[in-house]
């Protein structure tokens, strides 16, 4: 086969690996609104410890060994031509290009709350917001954390170990937290943030104000739907869900009734050949897992098949969560099964194995030292 052209729209988390591994078989371009992988991930390290976390989760392109065979594109994605199979980009410079394609991928991902954006930003810019995030929880003496999925659940944990002296509450909607995770771990979880400290309120589904997008750190009352007394905190962290996904540059054809790109159990885009879609933005199911379940490997091996004439791989989602929740803690890393299962990696094993050779070679291929921060 000679060399197709491969356009990877996103390079977060899902798109970076999924580029590392086409750049095998074909000639990869990136595009990013960011310099570097700006994970999703761990958001309560992200506040809490961010520097501990950028040295896994914010690594400038350069320093992933895995892109050496990938041209990265630092811009914004306006628009595709899917017949004449070029995407549009302006660029960091705000000078707009075209990026001819054999096989489109979009892992453009969603908009979450303040620390998942999709504006073009420098990396002076994204250190900046670290930062100010961190700063503003670190001097609160009151924190409310409202939202009951795992980036709330993180967030609330890792704030009160990281400062036991704040009064840190967790307000969330049902009668538990972590409602797409097994009953277990949330039984586990749940006596974490008692240790931590952690105030558990259930039943508390908040009244949104309107125009509010939830993605800036608050002061001042919340008040609930659920009918319970209004409550206040010096920081309010709104992790409530309200994501958006980051296709306005797509037709509305390639989209459903939510703006999340259709796709087939292959991860191929319905009736446009050579396009496919992975990771947060992707419809691939209710939880839309492909994001975290290392689908990358599946659909580079589905583009080039299709460039062989080969069968196809069905992607087939996980019916639960599953992973880690609170992330690398004193005592070390707890990942958690589909069926609720609990393993633990020693704190010993995290530094040594762990993140040094199965997450920086195995998954990036190398990761070169140098901290951003």
């Amino acid at each position: 086969m000679s060399h197709k052209r491969v356009v990877v729209a996103g390079l977060g988390d899902t798109g970076v690996l999924t580029a590392i591994k086409l750049a095998r078989r074909a000639d990869v371009v990136g595009i990013s609104a960011k310099p570097g992988l700006l994970s999703g991930q761990e958001l309560g390290t992200r506040l809490s410890r961010p520097h501990d976390w950028a040295r896994d989760y914010w690594i400038p392109f350069d320093r992933l060994r895995g892109l050496d065979r990938v041209r990265t594109v630092h811009g914004e994605i306006t628009g595709v031509d899917l017949d004449g199979r070029t995407v549009a980009v302006r660029g960091a410079n705000g000078g707009v290009h075209e990026e001819p394609y054999d096989a489109l991928v979009i892992s453009t991902g969603v908009t979450n709350g303040f620390w998942r954006q999709s504006t073009v930003q420098d990396a002076s810019a994204v250190g900046a917001d670290l930062r100010a995030a961190h700063d503003r929880l670190a001097g609160a003496g009151t924190v409310m954390v409202i939202g009951g999925g795992a980036a709330a659940v993180s967030t609330a944990a890792n704030v009160a170990a990281t400062w036991p002296a704040k009064r840190v509450g967790l307000y969330f909607p049902g009668e538990r937290a972590l409602p797409h995770h097994h009953d277990g771990v949330w039984r586990r979880i749940r006596r974490r943030l008692e240790e931590f400290g952690v105030a558990l309120h259930p039943g508390h589904r908040a009244l949104v104000p309107d125009g509010f997008a939830c993605d800036q750190i608050t002061s001042g009352p919340v008040h609930w739907r659920s009918g319970q007394p209004a409550a206040s905190a010096d920081a309010v962290l709104w992790a409530i869900g309200r994501v958006r996904p980051n296709t306005a540059w797509l037709p509305g054809e390639l989209l459903d009734e939510q703006g999340f790109v259709r796709v087939t159990p292959t991860l191929r885009v319905p009736h446009r050949p050579g396009v496919f879609a992975v990771g947060d933005v992707a419809a691939t199911d209710p939880l839309r897992s492909s994001a975290r379940n290392r689908a990358d490997k599946l659909l580079a091996h589905n583009v080039i098949a299709e460039f062989e004439g080969r069968s196809p791989k069905e992607y087939r989602a996980p019916k639960r969560r599953w992973g880690s929740v609170l992330g690398v803690q004193a005592d070390g890393l707890q990942v958690f099964a589909p069926g609720g299962q609990a393993f633990r990696f020693p704190a010993w094993s995290v530094d040594r194995i762990l993140l040094p050779l199965i997450v920086r070679r195995g998954i990036y291929g190398g990761v070169r030292d140098n901290n951003p921060l």
